[in-house]
């Protein structure tokens, strides 16, 4: 235990051999670098060094770790190589090492390489590590104000900010091994605070392969030879000698794929009408969904049985359900307390008696819920609940799965079917409708939109705010079927009076004229 918790605070994940060779390779023939000194700040048993050993034969190399008998196992292994006096080895801590003294003592062209540890500043606290950096420091920083508010923070990050630090005056490249979530914030604190100076280039990598890590990872590159672009270039992977697309900043938004966005930024806008919601937020599945066993015997999540009307219970398809298209059946009921957000839920106890017992006597669970959305509102409150959720028909997507899998939904069990807070929907009084709208969001065309501002290697990839940059209005238009579109955001609507109104108001009946 002690071995993987030392490994766990130092993120030590040591760089394979092919790997290092790969890399290294790559950027001798994609980037034509030649550099006068190569520093690997963190080397550990020197994979690195030996790799630039072999591509760039006449550079000085200046390795650092604070692990000795990685150091003592790296000077062994190089001992052979002809050009092994071209490498001077330095037994220190990274936070503590006076880079400033160090640095300028380096000239010419300056490589800095490496695979800085994959921890967080949170995780290392956990552990009480001392490998961390300097708080004090860290705040007082210039070029990483966006990050020191924060109480997480990936190690590998606050190391990169930092050696973009040390090339602010000089020529260099920044080439590092880390998780693309680091890289993309990085590429966004560079460009706040150096313009175009540096260049980005992303090589996509394979760490469940290399490490046994479930993390997107790549190869980062930042080099000062500037120009005119901002963009990050990506490679599908280290062979490549292509790059297949570009990351970057346009109208505000940040972008996967520029080049694809570029071609149908021309569908970017919102609907009044079509409204993406998120799925119903209870934060208590043991209580609130239920297995059905038969006509009126339901079982929870606690393996209690028990007798309960079915006026408040409604199918449930979770993300799951709606990534891997499971939506023709359910598996479980939820517990839908209120129609609408705030409403009086005392009503229950006379409409479902049965079931306002069953909340009774869960009572402490419900209350046990620590989100803060919950203080001050009626008992068994939940959330993400309107009139749109009791629509017959919906288009729904899950925000976890990384594919863009839009499901079409009807009734089931003649009821309304609900959604968990991890799925994004919209809502339909008619199968027609929604049949039609589900024809524009499936559209390669709104496809391509879409999967161009999505990063997929984010917790949660497919978001509302992403999804409602789609146009549906400007998808008709492009489809040739603008006037079926009219046809349906013209509808009249029938309010609660009985009256017939215009709008875009969320009732339960749409007639089109």
């Amino acid at each position: 235990m002690a071995k993987s918790i030392e490994k766990w605070q130092f993120g030590d994940f040591q760089t394979p051999e092919n790997l290092a060779r790969e890399v290294v390779r790559a950027l001798r023939l994609n980037h034509k670098i030649s550099p006068e000194v190569i520093i690997e700040p963190s080397c550990g048993k020197g994979a690195f060094i030996r790799a630039a050993l072999n591509e760039f034969k006449n550079s000085k190399i200046i390795g650092l770790d604070i692990n000795g008998k990685y150091l003592r196992e790296l000077k062994s292994t190089i001992s052979n190589y002809p050009n092994a006096e071209n490498v001077t080895i330095y037994e220190t801590d990274f936070f503590r090492t006076n880079w400033t003294s160090l640095i300028p003592e380096s000239s010419g062209y300056i490589l800095i390489l490496g695979n800085p540890p994959w921890v967080t500043s949170s995780e290392l606290s956990i552990l009480n590590s001392q490998n961390l950096p300097s708080k004090s420091n860290f705040q007082n920083r210039r070029g990483i104000a966006a990050i020191t508010g924060s109480g997480n923070f990936d190690i590998s990050e606050w190391m990169l900010l930092q050696h973009i630090e040390w090339l602010l005056k000089r020529e260099g490249t920044i080439a590092l091994l880390c998780k693309y979530s680091v890289a993309r914030k990085v590429i966004r604190q560079v460009k706040k605070k150096s313009g175009n100076r540096f260049l980005s280039y992303v090589y996509l990598i394979d760490a469940k392969t290399y490490f046994g890590a479930s993390v997107e990872a790549c190869f980062f590159v930042l080099s000062t030879n500037a120009n005119s672009s901002s963009d990050c270039k990506v490679y599908e992977d280290l062979k490549a000698r292509e790059i297949s697309y570009s990351i970057g900043e346009r109208d505000g938004l940040i972008l996967r794929d520029v080049a694809k966005y570029e071609k149908w930024k021309h569908l970017l806008g919102q609907d009044l009408r079509y409204v993406w919601r998120s799925g119903i937020k209870h934060d208590c599945s043991k209580v609130m969904e239920l297995e059905q066993l038969n006509e009126t015997l339901f079982l929870n999540g606690m393996g209690e049985k028990f007798h309960l009307e079915k006026t408040y219970l409604y199918p449930l398809l979770k993300s799951s359900d709606i990534g891997n298209g499971r939506t023709d059946n359910y598996r479980k009921l939820v517990l839908v307390t209120q129609k609408s957000v705030g409403d009086d839920t005392s009503i229950i106890q006379d409409e479902a008696p049965r079931t306002w017992q069953y909340l009774l006597e869960h009572d402490k669970y419900l209350k046990a819920r620590k989100s803060s959305v919950y203080k001050n509102k009626p008992p068994y409150s939940i959330f993400g609940v309107g009139l749109y959720s009791f629509k017959s028909w919906k288009i729904a997507i899950s925000g976890l799965y990384k594919r863009l899998n839009f499901c079409l939904i009807g009734p089931l069990d003649e009821k309304s079917v609900m959604f968990d807070d991890t799925v994004n929907f919209l809502s339909f009084g008619t199968e027609e409708e929604a049949k039609f709208i589900f024809s524009l969001v499936t559209s390669d065309l709104s496809l391509e939109f879409l999967d161009s501002m999505i990063f997929w290697d984010e917790k949660r990839p497919i978001t509302i705010d992403i999804l409602k940059r789609l146009s549906l209005k400007a998808v008709a238009r492009e489809l040739g079927v603008i006037e079926s579109y009219l046809q349906w955001t013209e509808c009249v609507q029938i309010n609660s009076n009985g009256q017939l109104e215009m709008g875009f108001a969320e009732q339960s009946f749409y007639y089109k004229i």
